[in-house]
């Protein structure tokens, strides 16, 4: 009986370890590409994944980008019904306020500001971090990023369109904008680039950082469209409350999205190697157990 048990033990212990090095050769797929082959690959493997994710999952957008645009549709109706101007009670007084502070050094510092936190700073980020994400392998959290940046640029979009508020006239802006002004895109770009990249960095050693510096930046890009004077307050906070909103939804819908083949040989091997350490404890345990007992 002894020796049956122990050669059980064995079996058992040599089938995990089989299974461990099966995953291990799948999680090699999971290494960074090196040459441009590769890349197109990987390229091609990231839109196969968000295909087959967008097939089986697809639906789950609907409902929360309707449930976004809705109450923004209805926000603009009331604005209009209530307010002949279209804008809050609190948009001129702050954007009056803020302009007392203006000079030209500090026109200069919000134009750069303005600058990244759309066209020459927001937008190559998402280039970037899309391209890390996808070379890297890491599928799932590339869906991750491109829906919510995607989304987000649609929303606002929409919203613009439908609500076609003008932008602010109180003075003669420093820089010239001729899009709608609600909601601002520079909030929602920079507030969804903060958001995602927040809930990415979450588990790494990077997340306290992330959570003080990335909405610390969007916060400042949004001063400085007020400061401009090409947007409302209104506008700004409308920005920012519908992309962390979004990106937030897009973080719990593509979680439930099955893991790619690598990440989830990476999980296995992480699970198999758990189940060999309890094995070896509990056949330590049960060595001592009896040695005490005969000690005894």
């Amino acid at each position: 009986m002894a020796a049956k048990k122990t050669d059980g033990e064995a079996g058992a212990k040599h089938t995990a370890a089989e299974t461990i090095a099966d995953a291990k050769a799948a999680a090699k797929t999971a290494e960074p590409v090196h040459t441009p082959v590769e890349a197109v690959a990987a390229a091609a493997e990231e839109v196969s994944y968000g295909a087959r994710f967008l097939a089986k999952h697809g639906w789950r957008l609907l409902p929360l980008f309707a449930g976004l645009l809705l109450p923004m549709v209805l926000f603009a109706g009331l604005v209009d019904e209530y307010r002949e101007d279209g804008i809050l009670p609190f948009d001129k007084p702050l954007l009056l306020w803020i302009h007392q502070l203006a000079t030209p050094a500090v026109d200069q510092l919000f134009v750069t500001v303005s600058d990244l936190g759309y066209m020459w700073g927001v937008v190559p980020v998402n280039i970037i971090v899309l391209a890390y994400l996808v070379l890297h392998k890491r599928y799932r959290e590339g869906l991750f990023w491109l829906l919510s940046v995607g989304g987000s640029a649609l929303l606002n979009l929409g919203v613009k369109t439908y609500f076609a508020r003008d932008r602010p006239d109180l003075w003669e802006a420093v820089v010239a904008e001729h899009s709608f002004s609600f909601p601002s895109g520079h909030a929602m770009g920079s507030a969804t680039l903060a958001t995602a990249l927040v809930l990415l960095a979450w588990r790494t050693r990077y997340h306290w950082p992330a959570l003080i510096l990335l909405p610390a930046f969007a916060l400042t890009v949004g001063i400085a469209r007020i400061y401009l004077g090409v947007h409302y307050p209104s506008d700004i906070l409308a920005g920012f409350a519908v992309a962390v909103a979004w990106v937030m939804g897009m973080h719990q819908v593509v979680g439930r999205a099955p893991k790619p083949r690598a990440e989830a040989a990476d999980s296995l091997i992480e699970e198999e190697s758990k189940a060999i350490r309890k094995h070896d404890v509990e056949k330590a345990a049960d060595k001592a157990a009896k040695a005490t007992k005969e000690s005894g």
